[in-house]
Order: structure tokens, then C-alpha cells, then sequence
């Protein structure tokens, strides 16, 4: 493709955001960046949600993934139906009787103050680092696509991205959101249905040679009963169960959507329409991937290993999309790269703009004006978070879904830790020792493992972030007051 014609891509996609952006601006109040004024469809919600848990991310890395692990990651996808069994009928009845915005705000209410922005503070490392990581991922393929032919610079590129971003969200942040995730999602599935049937046009199959193919290949593999593996079939599902748990139910990215919606019974038909949305989505991406690596051996195409590993996996889709599957199929690749980049970061940056808007700042008890200032400055700080540690990682190698799984696993697994204490248990904490309590119990699972890896080779896997919430639960009980 030209870069004028990619260029042509970028203007219309982003003009068409805008203009949802200003039909969704209308009427809008102070909340409505952060409550959407609690009027979305909630099957509009449940299909927008698709975009933004599917991200770059999951387009390249979940299919590139499979020629060093297989299917295994299906495995995963079985837990994480289970994870939204929990959101629907534990955690979502909760949050809709508080009537809160920010979600951490349960934390006040069952433990108090410093309870409460310990797990907020630690959703925004976690959302920061997790969010820049998928705009990463982007801006790389943004980068080689498009922005190297015209000689930008990485870092004028990641700054374009953010102030798009930034325009469209600015004024009604989570009700445009809503709307526009909607619109990215289904590019994003058009996207997955293209590039199948692409490669099996291109390998000259009929769609039951294509589905009889992926079947017989050796990476088809869904179970792995290795119990020393982290892609080990409990560890897996243990950890889409709880990873679901903590990155959905307790992620206000993700869950403020579900708060815009006016009432319970409509929130919990959103969660579970979206949770069959993405596990759909997610294992057409495990057959794009076996179909991609079927292509390379099948057209003689190289790709570089080292110790039986294949190196830059997330690097497979884009490479061979651009230089092997035509016009169609680079167009429908870019314009998903596109939308992915766009659903996935801009509900994390104005999750994060909520959490320290409502969690730190005491926006609520605002006046007006005091109110827009805040959000308008706390909405910079995040942009500026994003661009900074984008540039850390720039140089990263390897598939970042595993990366982002990983540091989740540290961040997440204290939130999960809290919330398990403060959902089945009656006690009250000592709240003063509950930061140290949440920071030790993430530095005891990282020690941990790396002394498992060493002593037993044995890797936890995904499965730090149940290791790291037990761990969370049994400090917090250390701490606990005395019943009087």
C-alpha cells in the first residue's frame, strides 16, 4: 500500500470517530466523561467491549503465539467463562447497589481510606503499564506500515496516536467511548474473517480442507497435562478464571462500560453477551494462527528460531499481511490495527483518568469549575504516563500478551486479594499495614517464582496472580483487628 492511500485509511477512520464524538457530546454534563449518564444500550456496551479486549495485542500476539505454544491458550479461554460467571452474579451487584463510579470505591465502603486508594493505586500501575504495552504493540505496526516510509520518528508517532485519542474523548469520554468500541469491534471481527478466508484462498482451500488442516497440525494442540509447564492446563484455566476476575471485574476500564448502564438486569445480559463475543473472537484468533504458520511452510518462508522458539512471533501476522496477502488483505489488516489501537487505549486512558479523578482527587465534592479543571489535568498526566513508558519498552522482544499477563499477575493479584477478603469474610483490616501487606505479597510471588524456576523448574505461569492473591489474603488476615 501507499502512503498516501494509508494515509487516506487514517483520515477517514479517525474523521468518522469524530463525528460520532460530536452526536455523542451533546448534553453532556460534568459526569458524563465518567458515568456516560448512565444511559448506554447494553447490547451496544456488550459488542463494544469486544474491541476493547481484543486490542493489538490479541490480533498479533494470540495467533503468533501458537508456533511456540500451541492452542494452549484456548485453555485459558475455558477459565475465563468461568471469571465472567463471577462478575455477573458476585461483583456487578455489588458495584450497581453502591452506585459507584469508580469501582475501587467498594474498598472505602467495606474497609476505608487507605484501603481504598491502596487498590486504586495499584489498578493504575497496572492499567499504565498494561494499557502502554498494547499502544506499544501498535505504534510499532503504525510505525512500519506507515510513519518510517514518511521518516517520522517513534515518538512523534506516539504522540499523534494520544492526541487523536485525546480528541475524540476528551468532552464526553466514556458515552462516546461506548458508541465508537462499538464500531471498532466490528472491524475488528471483519478483520478475522478476512484474513482467514484470504489464507485459504491463497493456499487454494476449500473451507473444510482449511478447518481439516488446522485440525491435524501439530501446533493444534488445546491441553498440556506438563504439570512443571507454565502453559499447563490448570495453571491456564486457573489463571483465565482469576486473570478474568481481576482484568474485567476489577479493572475500571473495563467495568466503568457496564456502569452506564442504567440498570442491574441489563448490566449482567451485557457482561454475558460480551463474555461469548470475546471467547469467539479469541479462538478465531488460535485458527488464524495455525493457518499462518500452515502459509510459511507451505510457501517455503523463513522464519528465525533460536533453541526450537520462534523469535519475534507478534511480528508474524504483520509481516506476512503487508508483504504476502494482497491489497484486500492489507487493507482490512491496517484498518483493524487501526481500531484495535483506538477501543483499547482510549477506555484505559479515561479509566485511569477516573480512578485518580474519583480515588484521589475527590472530584465529586468539586465545584463545576474545579471539576473540569481536574479532569482536564489528571487527563494529561495520563497521556504523558503512556508516551513515557511506551518509550521505556520501545525495544521490547517477543509476544507482549505474556508480558502484560505477567505484570498483571503482580498488580492485579493484591486488588484480587483485597476484594476476596472484603466479599467472604467479616473482618476489618489494620489499615495503615495494608500497603506494605499488598506490596510484600507481590514481591514474595515474583521471589517465589524465580526460586520454583531455579530449584524445581517449575513455573507458575500465569497462575502468579492466584499465588500473589493467596498470599495478599494471608498477610491481610496477619493484619486483621481483633473482634471486639
Amino acid at each position: 500500500m501507499s502512503s498516501t492511500f494509508i494515509f487516506i485509511i487514517i483520515l477517514f477512520y479517525f474523521s468518522l470517530l469524530m463525528f460520532i464524538s460530536r452526536l455523542t457530546s451533546r448534553h453532556s454534563k460534568d459526569s458524563t466523561f465518567f458515568d456516560g449518564n448512565r444511559e448506554s444500550p447494553w447490547f451496544l456496551v456488550a459488542f463494544g467491549m469486544v474491541g476493547s479486549g481484543i486490542s493489538a495485542v490479541s490480533l498479533v500476539s494470540i495467533p503468533g503465539n501458537v508456533g511456540n505454544n500451541n492452542l494452549y491458550y484456548f485453555q485459558f479461554i475455558l477459565g475465563t467463562i468461568v471469571g465472567y460467571l463471577f462478575i455477573v452474579f458476585i461483583l456487578i451487584p455489588i458495584f450497581f447497589k453502591l452506585k459507584v463510579v469508580s469501582i475501587y470505591s467498594y474498598l472505602n465502603f467495606r474497609f476505608g481510606n487507605i484501603t481504598y486508594k491502596t487498590g486504586s493505586l495499584f489498578f493504575l500501575v497496572s492499567q499504565s503499564f498494561g494499557a502502554a504495552l498494547r499502544l506499544l504493540l501498535s505504534i510499532k505496526i503504525l510505525q512500519y506500515a506507515f510513519f518510517d516510509k514518511l521518516s517520522i520518528p517513534y515518538f512523534a508517532t506516539i504522540i499523534v496516536v494520544l492526541v487523536l485519542i485525546w480528541l475524540y474523548t476528551n468532552k464526553s469520554g466514556i458515552k462516546t467511548i461506548v458508541w465508537t468500541d462499538a464500531l471498532q469491534s466490528f472491524f475488528l471481527i471483519t478483520v478475522i474473517i478476512v484474513s482467514i478466508v484470504t489464507i485459504k484462498n491463497s493456499l487454494g482451500l476449500s473451507t473444510t480442507q482449511m478447518v481439516s488442516s488446522i485440525v491435524q497440525h501439530p501446533y493444534s494442540k488445546l491441553f498440556n497435562w506438563d504439570i512443571h509447564a507454565g502453559s499447563n492446563f490448570f495453571k491456564q484455566f486457573i489463571s483465565g478464571l482469576l486473570i478474568t476476575i481481576a482484568l474485567v471485574g476489577l479493572d475500571q476500564s473495563m467495568m466503568q462500560k457496564t456502569l452506564t448502564i442504567n440498570n442491574i438486569r441489563d448490566a449482567k445480559k451485557n457482561v454475558l453477551t460480551f463474555s461469548f463475543f470475546i471467547a469467539f473472537a479469541q479462538t478465531l484468533f488460535l485458527g488464524l494462527g495455525v493457518l499462518l504458520y500452515i502459509y510459511t511452510e507451505q510457501k517455503g518462508i523463513h522464519l528465525n528460531s533460536q533453541n526450537g522458539q520462534f523469535l519475534n512471533t507478534d511480528g508474524l501476522y504483520p509481516e506476512l499481511t503487508m508483504n504476502y496477502f494482497g491489497q484486500i488483505g492489507a487493507i482490512a489488516f491496517f484498518i483493524g490495527v487501526i481500531a484495535s489501537t483506538f477501543a483499547s487505549i482510549d477506555a484505559c486512558i479515561t479509566a485511569l483518568t477516573t480512578a485518580f479523578s474519583y480515588d484521589f482527587m475527590n472530584f465529586e465534592h468539586q465545584p463545576h469549575d474545579v471539576r473540569i479543571k481536574i479532569k482536564n489535568q489528571v487527563l494529561l498526566g495520563v497521556n504523558i504516563v503512556m508516551f513515557l513508558i511506551v518509550l521505556l519498552f520501545w525495544n521490547s522482544k517477543g509476544a507482549i500478551i505474556n508480558t502484560i499477563f505477567k505484570i498483571a499477575g503482580y498488580t492485579y493479584g493484591p486488588i484480587l486479594g483485597l476484594y476476596l477478603i472484603g466479599l467472604f469474610t467479616k473482618i476489618n483490616l489494620k489499615e495503615k499495614w495494608v500497603p506494605l501487606a499488598c506490596v510484600a505479597a507481590a514481591l514474595f510471588t515474583y521471589l517465589m517464582n524465580i526460586y520454583f524456576i531455579n530449584e524445581f523448574q517449575f513455573d507458575f505461569g500465569f497462575m502468579n496472580i492466584l499465588v500473589n492473591a493467596i498470599l495478599t489474603v494471608l498477610f491481610l488476615f496477619i493484619i486483621k483487628k481483633k473482634a471486639v
